[in-house]
């Protein structure tokens, strides 16, 4: 196998957060690319990047997919501690240890993160944010919807067909896969039934809902002098095009790109068109 090619194989990162929780991170690409720092939404793991990462690394970008405290391979908070300020501090402490500025691209839950980011000591090492489908005031109904799903199937499933059903319910706009095998990654098995794979003690007091931090996070966004990338799925029902409109008056300087057919989970509806708009971005911001 050519070098080319290793580098586009990811290489598992152990980074150490807020606390010493630890963090579980893919690297892609070149160790001198430009970094970008990829943060995905509630329930999620660093996977939700995989085909965006190996591309970017293509273009000669440095990838790191983190898992957020609590998801996927990374430790579960043992305070059960899954706070906005805390996954802050975590960002804080990963940017540091990967050692050079990074554009940050978060979704949703990634995205409050990135951008509350900015706000705080160290939050100077994000040189760009990419935030996809989350803006200060994101529709309330929408958030809802979420977070009823977040909350639902606690007791798990019979089988890993059942949560490709759930999933299916809460996302009729995407095409069923033919092979359920992509939801493995984001699902343990335990005495016969399958779960989740995010420490339900995330859900103990309910998730956070982002509407009742929205005055902290259109001070934050009032405050941006960074390049700024709003990636909006044109089906969102958390991202309105009058949302996005609000966004863009808070931060004239911010770009909009727009997903057509694509919901809230807008980079994997569409990751070819997701992609090129973060690459291109990426690549512009290196000049400003």
């Amino acid at each position: 196998m050519s070098n080319a090619n290793n580098l586009l194989d990811p290489v598992r990162l152990r980074l150490v957060g807020s606390g010493g929780v630890v963090l579980v991170a893919d690297q892609y690409g070149p160790i001198d690319g430009p970094l970008v720092v990829f943060l995905h939404g509630g329930g999620q793991t660093r996977h939700s990047w995989k085909q965006t990462g190996a591309k970017l690394a293509a273009a000669g970008m440095r990838v790191v997919t983190v898992d957020a405290r609590g998801h996927g391979d990374s430790q579960w908070a043992p305070d059960a501690d899954y706070r906005r300020e805390t996954m802050v501090d975590d960002l804080v402490s990963v940017l540091e240890q990967l050692g050079a500025p990074a554009v940050v691209v978060g979704a949703s839950m990634g995205g409050i993160t990135g951008l509350l980011t900015t706000t705080v000591d160290g939050g100077e090492a994000i040189r760009a944010l990419v935030l996809v489908d989350i803006v200060a005031r994101p529709e309330s109904e929408g958030v809802a919807r979420v977070i009823d799903f977040l909350g639902k199937h606690r007791d798990g499933f019979d089988t890993v067909d059942q949560a490709a059903d759930a999933v299916a319910e809460y996302m009729p706009h995407r095409p069923r896969p033919k092979s359920s095998d992509g939801l493995l990654r984001n699902l343990r098995e335990r005495d016969g039934r399958w779960y989740w794979h995010w420490d339900p003690s995330m859900l103990a007091n309910g998730v956070e809902d982002p509407t009742d931090k929205a005055d902290q996070l259109e001070a934050a966004a009032r405050k941006l002098t960074i390049p700024v990338l709003l990636v909006r799925g044109t089906k969102s029902d958390v991202v309105s095009a009058e949302g996005a409109a609000a966004f863009l008056e808070l931060v004239p300087h911010a770009e909009l790109v727009e997903i057509g057919g694509a919901a809230h989970t807008a980079a994997g509806d569409d990751n070819d068109s997701f992609t090129d708009a973060v690459a291109r971005f990426v690549l512009e911001t290196r000049s400003r």
